[in-house]
């Protein structure tokens, strides 16, 4: 068994609109965790963005990811252990850092144990703890993620993205929990807004696949969560309004918020400045990132061991 294993994990955007749960895109943001066998008191260690959002202790998802590879591949866990995360993702702005930290735990306690599960295992593990797939199965595999869950498993198709297409991304300094982002929700869809997103949906994944990148605009339109979810967001409608006057393809919330992603070819620095803008008009302070998809997704390898 090694003593030591790290894992390079990246952000995602999900849902992507209309794709609910379902659609995550890999993003060129990334977080790091190390797993360390050290024979002394365990101990989770954090550092980087908003570090003091992120809990160091073994309550941590992150270590209860790593306890779990050790509860089902029946190998003893060690008595000492040090999880390190050094945190590149905004914390609670709805860009898959929970997902990072769980699929770290995972990934680096499987290397570890010598790779008793496979990387779809992980991603079913992965998802039992998050407990929906889009973001982690963006995560672990890259590009853009199409998942669906059938008992405990999850099934995923991989789509490639053209290079050309940037995410603007316009992080407010507020934060926003998933659990109270799902809460907003109504229990009940009208059938005909069903039809509606399916339609988008397909339309969304048909044109990534093809490359028709013209089709964004209609096909990122949603009817489900995105109305109820603008309403925690405040200036949400500026911002959109914003980013599309100045020339992105489309715009949406990343998961579940308050991150709102513009999808673009170019253009970028402008849409930026203009969403920035539109969400100090309501004394919001913000970050804006420009990134590309991720193509590989994460990494793992041990300290004795070449690269994977």
């Amino acid at each position: 068994m090694s003593c030591k294993a790290t894992a390079r994990i990246p952000a995602s955007t999900t849902n992507l609109g209309p794709g609910f749960d379902v659609l995550g895109l890999a993003l060129q943001l990334y977080s790091t965790v190390t797993l360390e066998i050290t024979g002394e008191d365990t101990e989770v260690v954090v550092s980087g963005v908003d570090f003091e959002k992120i809990p160091s202790t073994p309550e941590h998802s992150g270590f209860k990811a790593v306890e779990t590879i050790f509860q089902r591949s029946g190998i003893p866990r060690p008595k000492g252990m040090r999880l390190r995360i050094e945190n590149g993702i905004p914390a609670i702005r709805g860009l898959g850092g929970s997902g990072t930290a769980i699929l770290g735990g995972l990934l680096t306690a499987n290397e570890l144990c010598d790779t008793p599960f496979s990387l779809s295992d992980i991603l079913d593990i992965a998802s039992e703890i998050e407990g929906h797939p889009d973001n982690v199965a963006a995560s672990l595999y890259g590009g853009m993620v199409i998942s669906v869950q059938d008992g405990k498993r999850i099934h995923t198709i991989k789509l490639d993205c053209d290079p050309a297409l940037h995410l603007v991304l316009a992080i407010p300094e507020f934060t926003l929990s998933t659990q109270a982002a799902r809460d907003i929700l109504p229990d009940t869809v009208k059938f005909s807004d069903a039809i509606y997103n399916i339609s988008r949906c397909s339309l969304l994944v048909a044109s990534i696949a093809t490359g028709q990148l013209d089709m964004l605009a209609l096909s990122m339109k949603d009817v489900l969560h995105q109305p109820y979810r603008s309403n925690l967001i405040p200036g949400f409608d500026e911002v959109v309004e914003a980013a599309s006057a100045a020339g992105a393809l489309s715009i949406t919330l990343s998961g579940a918020g308050p991150t709102i992603a513009a999808f673009c070819l170019n253009n970028m620095e402008i849409v930026g400045k203009q969403m920035k803008a539109a969400f100090m008009r309501h004394n919001i302070p913000c970050e804006i990132k420009v990134l590309r998809a991720d193509p590989e997704g994460a990494r793992v390898w041990t300290h004795d061991k070449e690269n994977r």
